[in-house]
């Protein structure tokens, strides 16, 4: 069974994208990222130990998001599905880039893109990380 731990509109300012000018000025970004968790045993036990620390995954995705810049959101994200999974708690995020001040001449509220993550290996349904026999 997985459960769902989200952490919705974690800020960031970094200096990806494609044009001279995002990389030299930079903009906001927002990330949402949902992980998939068996929370069971930090109920059980009511100790962090038995749990994801997300204010330290928090940090180390603004680190991640801060860090080298890259052109693309879809590359971004990928990122930081892979911090999310350095966890062995995590067994799936899902990772949502918010690119507000995206360079477009257009009115618009958001682009956005989101991606889903499993740990390598992994299907749904099979958390072993071996491949399932066809039926």
């Amino acid at each position: 069974m997985t459960d769902e731990l989200s952490i919705l509109g974690i800020e960031c300012f970094a200096h990806h994208g494609v044009f001279d000018h995002e990389r030299r000025d930079g903009q906001v970004f927002r990330i949402d990222l949902v992980l998939g968790v068996d929370t069971r045993p930090a109920a059980a036990s009511d100790d962090l130990a038995e749990t994801v620390d997300y204010g330290g995954l928090v940090d180390r995705v603004v680190a991640a998001v801060e860090r080298d810049p890259v052109d693309l959101i879809e590359t971004l994200a990928q990122r930081i599905a892979d911090v999310a999974l350095l966890d062995s708690r995590v067994e799936w995020t899902r990772v949502t880039v918010h690119k507000p001040d995206a360079p477009i001449q257009a009115t618009f509220a958001d682009v956005r893109l989101t991606i889903t993550r499993r740990r390598a290996g992994e299907t749904a349904g099979n958390r072993t990380g071996k491949e399932e026999a066809p039926a």
